[in-house]
């Protein structure tokens, strides 16, 4: 053999030990890959059976990679970070209430997407469905499960600018009538009847006598809490520079995020709460900016979204202002709690 030969061979031989050290980092590398995207992703899903008055559990969007991503999925609300149950139903957003759940839903189409709002009986059968005019945002249904609320994008597709229209529907889940949006509503501002072509409104949240209601009345490039009433067709502006309300459960206190200066235009909110009573606000031991509409898991909890790797992880902060916030579920958004 001679020298070029050996020369060759050896050379061959050391490409062929390359290509194989190679792969076998690129396999380990890949496992290692899914190993930390399942272990981020979130806990274990597997399909069940789902509820909405099943004592103590969490219901929620799974936001994890995998074939249960976006279903309804149950986890017990005093371990949400813990093995999840999937429905097999899918909602862009979910609210639920006394055995009845709202979910808007898309629904593709061969050229473009159409959305449409669900109202779920307690094992998440429907009972109604409604076309929804835009991307869903916002959904809510009333402590005595008789309402269901939803907001949606109509033009624009973000709260943090100015360029934005809603539209925001409520539906009597008994009788199914339909209010399509409440700029059929009277609107009552400092005292007198107020008309504007400009007028938005997002974010309603019930009291629990099936009448008052609280929403965001936009107008002008400010933003108020309007206290809404389903008898008379009005609303009232209480209080300014209050987004996406949320009702304790108590029904003394409002939880929003409002408009703080100095922050930057796309995330430019703090959480708050309000006293009904006294009109006193508190800021809540949250710095960063809160883009959600925050749940009530009892009188002195909250618990809302904020970005996360996988779409959003769901935190919780007392009500008071104490305390700090703390990460309870990853992957995770739109959260309801039953039982």
């Amino acid at each position: 053999m001679t020298l070029r030969s050996r020369i060759l061979i050896l050379a061959s031989a050391l490409a062929v030990l390359g290509a194989v050290a190679l792969a076998s980092v690129l396999h380990a590398s890949a496992r290692a890959e899914r190993r930390d995207h399942t272990q981020a992703g979130a806990a274990k899903v597997t399909p069940g059976t789902v509820t909405l008055t099943a004592p103590g559990r969490m219901i929620f969007r799974n936001m994890a990679w995998g074939p249960h991503r976006d279903e309804l999925t149950s986890t017990p609300s005093s371990a949400p970070a813990g093995p999840r149950t999937a429905s097999g139903v899918k909602c862009l957003r979910f609210y639920a209430a006394s055995g009845t759940g709202v979910c808007l839903q898309a629904v593709h189409g061969p050229v473009s997407d159409t959305y449409r709002a669900l109202i779920l009986d307690a094992r998440l059968r429907t009972e109604a469905r409604y076309d929804v005019p835009g991307i869903p945002s916002r959904a809510r249904v009333s402590p005595t499960g008789h309402y269901a609320a939803w907001t949606a994008f109509v033009g624009g597709d973000s709260y943090a600018g100015t360029n934005f229209s809603t539209r925001t529907a409520i539906v009597d889940t008994r009788t199914g009538e339909l209010i399509p949006t409440l700029e059929s509503f009277r609107i009552l501002k400092d005292g007198r009847s107020y008309h504007s072509a400009d007028v938005n409104f997002w974010g309603v949240t019930f009291a629990s006598d099936d009448t008052t209601f609280y929403a965001t009345l936009a107008t002008k490039g400010s933003t108020y809490l309007v206290r809404g009433n389903l008898r008379t067709r009005t609303v009232t502006t209480l209080h300014a520079n209050v987004e996406c309300p949320s009702l304790s459960p108590d029904g003394t206190r409002v939880a929003y995020k409002k408009r703080v200066r100095g922050l930057p235009k796309d995330a430019p909110w703090h959480l708050y709460v309000l006293d009904l009573g006294t009109m006193r606000e508190t800021p809540l031991a949250e710095s960063r900016s809160v883009d959600d509409q925050a749940v009530w898991k009892n009188d002195g909890t909250l618990v809302y979204a904020l970005p996360g790797d996988y779409g959003a992880d769901l935190y919780e902060i007392p009500s008071d202002g104490t305390g700090r916030p703390r990460r309870i579920s990853v992957s995770a958004v739109s959260p309801a709690y039953s039982g």
